[in-house]
């Protein structure tokens, strides 16, 4: 391995996937401004989750509709000005059929 490029201040810290509500403890050094209280007793940062292995499609075999912060909405609102109008497109349907 190359020296000087990996971090080197690892500790414990809570991934916790909030669609599913589970959570695993594993060494890493993402940041975290949170903390939770573990199944030990013990204090730990917190890193917020929303698709972890435990409610993936592909892990699960299920499939799970997640919308995160409205983004069908808000691809919706943006793409509005280039889509017909409901009458508009029958209009055209009814003069090519």
């Amino acid at each position: 391995m190359k020296k000087d490029i990996h971090p080197d201040n690892y500790r414990l810290v809570v991934f916790k996937d909030f669609s599913c509500d589970e959570a695993f403890l594993v060494r890493s050094c993402a940041p975290s401004r949170d903390t939770i209280k573990w199944e030990d007793g013990n204090e730990y940062p917190l890193v917020k989750l929303e698709i972890s292995s435990k409610s993936h499609p592909f892990f699960t075999g299920r499939m799970k509709f997640v919308d995160t912060a409205g983004r069908i909405d808000k691809f919706n609102r943006k793409f509005a000005k280039f889509s017909k109008p409901a009458d508009e497109a029958k209009e055209e349907e009814k003069q090519e059929g």
